[in-house]
Parts: C-alpha cells; sequence; structure tokens
C-alpha cells in the first residue's frame, strides 16, 4: 500500500496525459474508479487535488475546472494535432522510410496526444500509395552518417543496384565507395547523402536507401566541404503532380534503365524478359506529358508498346515538339 501511495502521483499523470485534454477533462470521481480500475490503485477524492499540487509543483500543468466536482485535464502539450497530422503525412509519404518503420514512427508521433486524439489522427492518416523502400537498416545508416558529419570523418559503405531480376547488384563489383560526407537531405521524397567523392573528385549524391550496409566511420578526416557549398543550392530537382486517368501500359525497355523502372513502379513491378538486351513492363500509371517526358527522357531506351491510344498520344506530344521547334527554326 506504501508503494501505491508513493507510484499514484505518477500512474494519475499518466491517466491525465493520455486521457484528457481541455475539451475531454476528468471528473475527480473518474480518476479515482480508473486509478482502481487500470492499475489496483484504492485512493480518495481528497487525494486526487493533492497529487495534482504536487505535479503543478514539479513543473507539469495541469487544467481545472472548477464545478461542484472538480475535473482535470493536462495542458500545455509539445504538440497540436495539426501539427502531428503534418509530420505523420510526411512519415506516410516519405519513400525513404519503410513501411514497418513508418508504422512505428506513427505510433510514437500518436503517443504525444490523448488517446481520443490519437484515434482520431489514425482515420484522418493520409495513405498515399506511396512506394515504400525495403532497406531496414535505414535508421543504422542515418544515424551513422549524422555521427561522421558531426565528427568530419570519411565513411566507407556499399552501394547496389537492381539487376534485370529486381535483384540487388553491389556496385563497384563490391567494392566499397569512401566518402567525406557533407550533409544529408531529402528530395523527391527519397534521403540522400551529399559529399566529397575522392575517386572522381567531385562532390557526389548517393540514395540512403540503396547504401547496402551501414556504413563504417574511418579514421580519416573528411576533406572539408568548399565555403560556398549549400546543401539547399545543391539540390535542383522538382516534382510535378498532375490529376489524369491511370491506364496499364506495357513497355519495352534496355536492361540498362532497370533502376529507373524501379524507382517508378516499385520492386513488385511486373517484368519479364523480351530479349538478351530489352525486358517488358506492365504497371499501372497515370498517362499524361508527364509519364511520356519520363518515357521520351531515356532517349529510346523505353518504348511503349500499348495501349494504341496511349502509343497514338506519345507519338502526338512528340510531333507537336517537333512540329514547334521546326517551326521556330523557319
Amino acid at each position: 500500500m506504501e508503494t501505491d501511495s508513493k507510484l499514484r502521483p505518477m500512474y494519475l499523470f499518466k491517466l491525465l496525459y493520455e486521457l484528457t485534454d481541455e475539451d475531454h477533462p476528468l471528473t475527480t470521481y473518474q480518476l479515482v474508479d480508473l486509478l482502481d480500475e487500470r492499475f489496483g490503485i484504492k485512493t480518495q477524492r481528497t487525494r486526487i487535488r493533492q497529487d495534482v499540487d504536487a505535479l503543478e509543483r514539479f513543473g507539469f500543468e495541469i487544467g481545472v475546472v472548477r464545478g461542484q466536482t472538480n475535473s482535470y485535464f493536462f495542458d500545455r502539450r509539445i504538440f497540436e494535432s495539426a501539427e502531428l497530422k503534418l509530420l505523420i503525412d510526411a512519415v506516410q509519404a516519405a519513400n525513404f522510410i519503410t513501411e514497418k518503420k513508418s508504422q512505428e514512427l506513427t505510433e510514437k508521433l500518436t503517443q504525444l496526444v490523448p488517446a481520443h486524439e490519437a484515434s482520431a489522427l489514425l482515420k484522418l492518416t493520409s495513405h498515399y500509395g506511396r512506394l515504400k523502400q525495403s532497406n531496414e537498416q535505414i535508421y543504422y545508416i542515418v544515424d551513422t552518417l549524422n555521427k561522421a558529419i558531426l565528427n568530419k570523418k570519411r565513411v566507407s559503405f556499399c552501394y547496389f543496384e537492381y539487376d534485370i531480376y529486381k535483384r540487388h547488384k553491389l556496385r563497384q563489383n563490391g567494392e566499397p565507395y569512401e566518402l567525406s560526407p557533407y550533409a544529408l537531405v531529402w528530395e523527391n521524397n527519397m534521403y540522400y547523402v551529399v559529399g566529397y567523392y575522392e575517386k572522381y573528385s567531385i562532390i557526389a549524391n548517393f540514395r540512403v536507401d540503396r547504401i547496402a550496409n551501414v556504413p563504417t566511420i574511418m579514421d580519416k578526416a573528411a576533406v572539408p566541404a568548399p565555403d560556398d557549398f549549400d546543401p539547399d543550392e545543391y539540390k535542383s530537382t522538382m516534382i510535378h503532380m498532375f490529376n489524369s486517368e491511370r491506364r496499364t501500359v506495357e513497355l519495352a525497355c534496355n536492361f540498362s534503365v532497370m533502376d529507373a523502372v524501379v524507382d517508378r513502379f516499385g520492386e513488385d513491378v511486373d517484368t519479364g524478359l523480351i530479349d538478351e538486351e530489352t525486358f517488358s513492363v506492365t504497371a499501372e500509371t497515370a498517362v499524361n506529358h508527364i509519364f511520356y517526358s519520363w518515357v521520351f527522357g531515356f532517349g529510346g531506351k523505353v518504348k511503349i508498346l500499348g495501349p494504341d491510344d496511349v502509343v497514338d498520344g506519345y507519338a502526338n506530344m512528340v510531333l507537336d515538339a517537333a512540329k514547334s521547334l521546326v517551326e521556330r527554326m523557319e
């Protein structure tokens, strides 16, 4: 009983933190009943006020609704529901965070609000249908890279790409990359490490989710970043999103574009062999000029096989562009 008496204020705070806010206070009677039901702690109404006073002296802000029976709620939370909604949506939308880690982060974030708000947030959570990566080491990779950046050390790591069968294949025949990391940047819903790549004497970037193993922090000092290096200026890619009809398309692709195909359609995309240099892709996509420009950007290494109206739409776009160019040159 003495132990229960010592722990009672902590359990009372747990109830107030998890269940209450300004619009959902709990009365003294409700708190007495909940302490008994959930934790087996029996107490009297007068003790509730004493414990609330103790929590306030410690520094917690406990709101009081005066009445015939006082009601109490936990006040001044770190995040408002709208702020958490933004954070949860960002987690769900980020391609570089795996599905498992996304759910874990979402659950942790919802613990920062009362249970009724957490339930509402989960119902409102946007499920973007975005393609999630499968590299479950992402947290440890990011943590190691951050440590290397802070300590100005070089890192070494293996980096993979996808082969024709969508299997991970180490680049450089498995020889580790050596990088002086400068910054981690989030762009196009992917996470990149930017730094000095000594092999080619350039500033380069590597996708964090494509790092095959947790990097090794080397004893070598990092090559200092140029005085004018700015991560925000380094990023230049923009994403354009347009609403349009979704269609199932068939493509013929050169082996060399498998990485780009997986990036766009995901690892589960339906692929097959056509010949010694070409594979087929069957995928659902929004058919618009963004899709056509994506195809065009490979310079003939990606061809649309069907449906016929999609092929015609692509041909018309290319012909219109060529016609405009010719007219301008005349």
